[in-house]
């Protein structure tokens, strides 16, 4: 009785600290959030969330502010934040790089790895031109659609790429088979294209970044307005895009 008492109660622990970390992971698309809009997003009850992030306050992963009554992220995330070990950091390392390449073509410069069925921006560095591509850093969107996707998908491991295409939430608008060819002619041309695919009004070149091994570390991409993103200026960008790619690679090992 004793020892299933025990088992109950280490279960609750585990069940607690995923609700934590889930609270935690709400705070990656916005700044601050309420407590219905967190509820809302963990599908738990009001009060199970006011208890976690009363303990979550108390140790200082999170802070509420008095006059808007929302919660954002506290200091102590910011110094584990401090202790990562950012010697193979790609967004760390690929940063100059980027910025560069930004300078080079006046347009945004994203840099995406994939995370289980989707990508995810890691790093972002936007153009200074007055209409551009806006960027957030932490942004998580599908691999059914876009450049950065299709190379992503393109040079992973063929299990991979089955998988998520056979995953039952793959979108039923988008056709394996022209897929599976686009990503033969990503192959082959060493860079893909997309034109409003995700995102109305916007373009996207994208390129792989690989490291000495000749294994896919992240997708470097180029991104704008289709007013000034067309094709053939995609396809100029490639070799700029090529040579900083081959630049960051060479920095992880």
């Amino acid at each position: 009785m004793e020892k299933k008492r025990i088992n109950e109660e280490k279960k609750m622990t585990v069940r607690a600290a995923e609700r934590a970390l889930d609270i935690l992971l709400c705070f990656v698309q916005q700044s601050q959030l309420g407590l219905t809009e967190i509820a809302k997003q963990t599908k738990l009850n009001k009060s199970t969330v006011f208890r976690l992030l009363a303990t979550l306050e108390n140790k200082g992963f999170v802070k509420r502010d008095p006059e808007t009554d929302k919660y954002q992220l506290g200091f102590r995330i910011w110094e584990l934040a401090a202790n990562l070990d950012q010697s193979n950091d790609p967004a760390i390392l690929f940063l100059p790089e980027m910025e560069s390449l930004r300078d080079e073509l006046d347009e945004t410069v994203s840099l995406y790895i994939r995370d289980g069925n989707e990508r995810i921006r890691i790093q972002a560095v936007e153009s200074k031109q007055a209409i551009r591509r806006v960027a957030p850093i932490g942004a998580r969107m599908p691999l059914a659609v876009g450049a950065s996707s299709k190379v992503l998908m393109a040079y992973a491991d063929p299990k991979v790429v089955d998988q998520i295409l056979n995953d039952p939430m793959w979108p039923s608008g988008v056709n394996k088979e022209v897929y599976v060819a686009q990503l033969n002619q990503i192959r082959q041309e060493g860079y893909a294209i997309s034109i409003e695919e995700r995102e109305a009004g916007t373009a996207a070149v994208a390129v792989p970044i690989f490291n000495r091994r000749k294994q896919l570390i992240a997708a470097l991409a180029v991104s704008g307005p289709v007013s000034r993103m067309n094709v053939q200026k995609m396809i100029d960008f490639v070799p700029h895009m090529v040579r900083a790619a081959e630049q960051m690679g060479k920095k992880i090992g």
